[in-house]
């Protein structure tokens, strides 16, 4: 249970992480391309808010625009809409396997690779409301803050969350976003409205929008200056190609039979092309069956059938390749953020 998140979290669906739940991957199973919105990780830095849709405003303002304007919510609906099938994934996903596989302490939710899940958005287009609140070409920078409550950290009070972009992001294929896989977004993933942001850390797809800043002048917050970037001080951006089997972490099967194995991979620089398998720590590979069509903002799904004939404890691998040639690595290196782990998982299973 937590108290910061509205929605049922059963544990053979969620592991609980103080105010964020991480899916099981073996709960994503037979569940197809998208992830329900009951099985949905949940990346909170306080409380989910409820929120009066009746009350509730979007407020645009900054010296990038020419007049400040609100939009509520019945306004969001009727404008033209536009779907966007997208993955959103914290970006410490996977920040438990540098400890775990690399032998590495870094500080931060403990996840190891269910903090990612991909869903049918469907909103207006962040481009649109900038363009009818009257867009300054001198116009640099987009922020966007949510409703939630202020985050104290150490006794810091960082206020809202936030985080900035750049305006050709903004401009590009950023959703404000009002609906999850066919419904209007559940309190824990940013009723009534947050942004999705394609391919960037998750950090950036703010939930509860409440308003959004458009500035001349570069923006920062705590969550580029503070939080979300690598130890050198670059705010984080797009997600790394990464791979997971939908099994139990240290499932027990059967030897001498064979198993058909089941697996996601995705990336933020463009649809993943291959993925390859390996039983043997990387030794030998060996490609799988990729279901379906490559997605640019999703995730490929695959299979790959394997015949065990030695008991004990073993390690599966599953090695992704993107669009833009990148490759999963064998080892990430660890700046201490524990963010952006793209190794190659070791998923452990024992042979009986």
């Amino acid at each position: 249970m937590s108290a910061s998140i509205r929605k049922p979290l059963p544990p053979e669906h969620f592991i609980v992480h103080g105010t964020s739940a991480e899916t099981r991957w073996e709960a994503l199973r037979g569940h197809g391309e998208i992830t329900p919105n009951e099985l949905f990780f949940v990346r909170n830095h306080t409380t989910t808010p409820l929120i009066d849709v009746d009350t509730w405003r979007l407020r645009l303002w900054g010296t990038g625009l020419r007049r400040v304007t609100e939009y509520g919510y019945r306004d969001l609906l009727a404008m033209p809409s536009e779907t966007l099938t997208a993955f959103i994934e914290c970006a410490g996903n996977g920040r438990r396997l540098f400890t775990e596989q690399q032998g590495q302490p870094v500080h931060g939710i403990s996840w190891r690779l269910g903090a990612v899940g991909v869903a049918r958005w469907r909103g207006v287009r962040l481009a649109t409301l900038l363009e009818r609140s009257g867009l300054k070409p001198e116009a640099v920078a987009v922020m966007a803050t949510g409703l939630d409550a202020d985050y104290i950290e150490d006794g810091v009070n960082h206020g809202r969350v936030r985080r900035p972009l750049p305006l050709a992001k903004a401009m590009d294929d950023v959703l404000v976003a009002y609906e999850m896989n066919g419904r209007p977004l559940p309190p824990d993933h940013g009723f009534p409205a947050r942004l999705v942001v394609p391919g960037w850390v998750g950090i950036a797809s703010i939930k509860w929008l409440g308003d959004i800043e458009v500035s001349t002048e570069p923006l920062s917050s705590p969550w580029t200056t503070r939080f979300y970037r690598t130890a050198a001080g670059e705010p984080l951006r797009e997600v790394v190609v990464k791979s997971a089997f939908e099994l139990e972490w240290g499932a027990r099967l059967e030897t001498g039979r064979t198993h058909v194995l089941h697996g996601r991979s995705w990336s933020g620089h463009g649809a993943v092309t291959r993925v390859e398998f390996s039983a043997d720590l990387g030794a030998t590979w060996h490609p799988v069956s990729l279901i379906g069509r490559p997605s640019a903002h999703g995730w490929a799904r695959w299979t790959v059938s394997w015949t065990p004939t030695t008991r004990g404890e073993h390690r599966l691998l599953a090695r992704a390749t993107d669009a833009s040639g990148a490759v999963q690595p064998s080892h990430t290196p660890s700046d201490g953020t524990g963010y952006q782990f793209g190794a190659v998982a070791h998923h452990p299973v024992t042979l009986v």
